[in-house]
């Protein structure tokens, strides 16, 4: 398992934020638990971290600071 933050210098849809705007894991598996931090918190699960990039990216606004 590999902890990381997600992290947004700019927030493109003004919902979720800038800074550390999720906290989540990597399992063996490859698949992904990530919790959404903030005013409207939720917990997501995606099947790669290919797909989390993919989804929450923004054209590279928003980036994965691996803790482990």
């Amino acid at each position: 398992m590999r902890r990381f933050l997600l992290q947004r210098d700019h927030d493109v849809s003004g919902v979720s934020g800038t800074g550390v705007v999720a906290e989540g894991v990597q399992l063996t598996s490859g698949r992904v638990v990530m919790q959404w931090l903030g005013s409207t918190p939720s917990i997501v699960f995606h099947e790669s971290m290919d797909n989390v990039e993919l989804i929450h990216g923004h054209g590279g606004n928003t980036w994965v600071n691996w803790i482990d």
